[in-house]
């Protein structure tokens, strides 16, 4: 095993800690990463809060991208020196989720605890997320990587790997949405700014962006929403259908995790929509509704992990875009900062003016 350096959680709500840790070289169907980046997503932070439990010690991080720097035995179509993005997505590939293009949801349980990571002293060390990635490397199943082009900066690929895939891939493959419909965005943080992108990139009429901050509104609309709501308002809901023309919208995104979110969606859509539910509450939180006026007008409440992507297929494809100027990517990054300023990165982070903050690594 190599030693490498690491932030890790010892204590729920507690800075994490600058450490050596211990690293296992890939396995058969493994690859080992070395990072060039990795961005801070609000998960990580409520995994380090303590909001969905979890072993401790822990390192956590899950957005990144770097170089392939060994490959384990059986691995297919990379070799060292592949520029690639990591993901959390862990896929077995046969089981009924897999087999029916859902890898997001797959079924195979996968030990998290006892992986290629431990403590300098050899004792379990948590790869949360079955990434680890708030550390110099990374060994991932080989499932869990993408390929990307050589000369792509480092620090906008890493975004792709799960803030960019939830929130367009929520847009295109869980609300399927079509040209000429209308879209409502809750929440216009970094998820939300991506399925506003997956949302104009789909084609959609308007886009209406909700959120709490007028500062985050015109953000909204640089990355394409077409008009935006404070959440604040009273019955907000009447101004985004007053920007809908009087009616409702096909599409409503919830990515935010505050409950009040999820209970005032359906008020945003219009007859036949779909709210697309994103946003990760606490572990127990609970959202009410009248199931019988979402049956009355054929309304519909959609669970959306990771964007239901197909990692091999949708991330080449949202690449695509960025190079032609059709996703942006640069313009997420509200910061760059070193390992060791992890926490104030986090704490930054935490204020909700951050697109998204990442480590940089070298």
């Amino acid at each position: 095993m190599q030693k490498i350096k690491a932030a890790v959680c010892r204590e729920f709500g507690a800075p994490l800690v600058i450490e050596e840790v211990l690293l296992a070289p890939p396995a058969m169907g493994e690859v080992e990463v070395t990072l060039d980046a990795v961005a801070i997503c609000h998960s990580d932070i409520s995994f380090a809060d303590g909001a969905w439990g979890g072993h401790l010690p822990a390192v956590y991080g899950h957005e990144a991208a770097g170089i392939v720097s060994a490959v384990g035995a059986g691995v297919q179509g990379f070799v060292e020196g592949d520029a690639v993005v990591v993901t959390l997505i862990r896929s077995c590939g046969s089981c009924p989720s897999c087999a029916g293009g859902k890898p997001t949801i797959c079924e195979t349980p996968h030990d998290t605890v006892n992986g290629p990571l431990k403590t300098a002293d050899g004792g379990a060390l948590e790869q949360a997320m079955a990434c680890g990635a708030f550390a110099e490397k990374v060994v991932v199943d080989q499932r869990q990587i993408v390929k990307i082009p050589a000369d792509m900066r480092r620090d906008a690929a890493a975004l792709v790997s799960c803030g960019v895939i939830t929130g367009v891939g929520a847009v295109v493959n869980a609300a399927q949405l079509r040209p000429g419909q209308d879209a409502v965005v809750i929440g216009a943080g970094g998820v939300g700014l991506n399925a506003i992108q997956g949302a104009r990139i789909a084609g959609a009429r308007r886009i209406v962006a909700v959120d709490m901050s007028a500062e985050k509104l015109e953000i909204a609309r640089a990355f394409g929403a077409t008009h935006g709501v404070l959440a604040t308002e009273d019955k907000p809901w009447k101004g985004a259908q007053a920007a809908l023309g009087g009616r409702g919208a096909d599409a409503v995104l919830i990515t935010v995790g505050a409950i009040p979110a999820f209970e005032q969606a359906p008020r945003y859509l219009a007859r036949g929509g779909r709210a697309v539910m994103i946003g990760m509450p606490h572990s127990g939180a609970k959202a009410a509704y009248e199931p019988v006026v979402l049956a009355a007008v054929g309304q519909g409440l959609i669970g959306s992990k990771m964007g239901d992507v197909v990692i091999q297929r949708d991330i080449p494809w949202m690449i695509d875009l960025y190079q032609q100027g059709r996703l942006k990517l640069d313009e997420l990054i509200s910061g760059r900062w070193t390992l060791e300023q992890i926490n104030e990165a986090i704490a930054d982070t935490r204020t909700g003016s951050a697109k998204r903050n990442v480590i940089v690594f070298g």
